[in-house]
């Protein structure tokens, strides 16, 4: 059974599921100490959608990522993404109290908390289930002072600006639905992107201001990052699985073999090809012979659907960032799934029109690297990075936090919301 000093990750993907185990040893040290991957059913665009098929496959999971740490589990954070989420920014202001020791306004943590659920109960729709509320930024009557904590600061107004991550309450019951019957205890929730914040970014990046974009089979996420917290949050119901059913339309071959042949062929810029182009071998079907296939050909099948799929993301990043996209000035951070298609960093960077992209790799955490050290663990990885830093009462094995490394960054300051 893991203790308080082991934290689980899973990442439910709709066409896999990853589970990450890290432990902390005796001076604070966090290390990887397994990982597992399992082929993932009952999902639909990021959301549980058969919930005993689901079921099983976390079973299969968790059961494998047993075997390799030679524990047993029975809690986990899980990772939410999809069309389960939503998001918006609120605003809010309330008069500071007169403190009466000192005979001033100063603010309290009374008068925090008072702004923040005035900003929560502004905008919380009845069907919603608040998952973080994480503050952007303070003002002093009127005077901003970012992210640090106002206390004790004299004024007669604090204002609070906040990004507000919810689900549908149903979709969540059903995760936790799920979960209970599989026989494992949920510590937590945690948004897929805010997660992979703490294991692809750095400090710079967060506060200079970089989108992480999460490439995966149903669906891309999309966070927008300025001074260290989200700007915005999206999903958009595109993402792998539509190259593969595009390779297999255009190939005439079934949707597995396109799996396949993309996995092992694919690339999606075909400047990369340049002169030295192979063929590419497609099975035969209904008796027909197997065919050759250009990869410049297949690349071109692919670079148009990834090309697609980032115009969408840029248009939701411009809807939602009008005003502060001017200011990003570190990196586009791609992860999932997608991330290690051949030639996704420079259509990125042809689409976006930026040279600051790259592939997001968890940090150096001991164990078996080359089995989490890529793209698709940045999900699983960030949630067991991050568990020192939800708030206790989020959830039920809280550990200690001796020998922590804390970035600067947006975990601090998760408002205490969900579990």
């Amino acid at each position: 059974m893991n203790d308080e000093r082991t934290i689980v990750g899973l990442d439910i993907g709709t066409e896999v599921i990853k589970v990450a185990v890290g432990k902390y040893d005796d001076n604070g040290k966090l290390e990887i100490v397994a990982t597992s991957s399992k082929k993932s059913v009952g999902l639909k665009n990021g959301v549980i959608v058969n919930i005993e098929d689901a079921k099983d496959a976390i079973k299969a999971a968790i059961e494998e990522v047993e075997q390799n740490a030679g524990m047993l589990v029975n809690s986990v954070i899980v990772a939410v993404g999809g069309s389960l989420i939503q998001s918006e920014n609120a605003t809010a202001t309330v008069p500071i109290k007169l403190n009466p020791k000192t005979n001033r306004k100063e603010v309290t943590q009374d008068d925090i908390d008072q702004v923040i659920d005035m900003a929560i109960a502004i905008n919380s729709p009845a069907d919603r289930e608040k998952i973080h509320v994480i503050p952007q930024r303070y003002l002093v009557d009127g005077i901003s002072i970012g992210t640090q904590s106002p206390i004790n600061r004299l004024g007669n107004k604090l204002a609070v600006e906040v990004h507000m991550v919810t689900g549908s309450k149903t979709v969540i019951q059903n995760m936790k639905s799920c979960m209970n019957r599989a026989g494992y205890i949920l510590d937590a929730v945690m948004l897929k992107t805010l997660a992979q914040t703490q294991s692809v970014c750095h400090d710079d990046e967060l506060e200079l201001g970089s989108i992480i974009i999460d490439l995966g089979a149903d669906t891309t996420d999309v966070m927008v990052l300025l001074h260290g917290a989200p700007v915005s949050t999206a999903s958009i119901p595109v993402g792998g699985n539509l190259v593969t059913s595009d390779i297999s339309i255009v190939t005439g071959i079934p949707v597995a073999a396109a799996e396949t042949i993309k996995l092992e062929s694919g690339c999606c810029w075909l400047p990369g090809i340049g002169s030295n182009d192979e063929d590419v071998i497609l099975p035969g079907v209904g008796g027909r012979p197997p065919e050759l296939l250009a990869r410049s050909q297949l690349c071109q099948i692919i670079q148009a659907r990834v090309e697609q799929i980032f115009a969408l993301v840029r248009a939701e990043i411009k809807k939602n960032t009008s005003d502060s996209i001017t200011q990003l000035s570190g990196n586009i951070i791609l992860t999932g799934g997608g991330a290690m298609m051949e030639g996704i960093v420079e259509l990125a960077q042809a689409k976006f029109r930026t040279s600051s992209v790259r592939i997001g790799i968890p940090d150096s955490l001991g164990g078996k690297e080359s089995e989490y050290r890529r793209p698709d663990f940045a999900t699983a990885i960030g949630l067991v990075q991050a568990n020192k830093l939800i708030p206790k009462s989020n959830k039920k094995n809280s550990g200690s936090n001796k020998g922590r490394r804390e970035k600067n960054n947006i975990f601090k300051r998760i408002r205490d919301t969900f579990f």
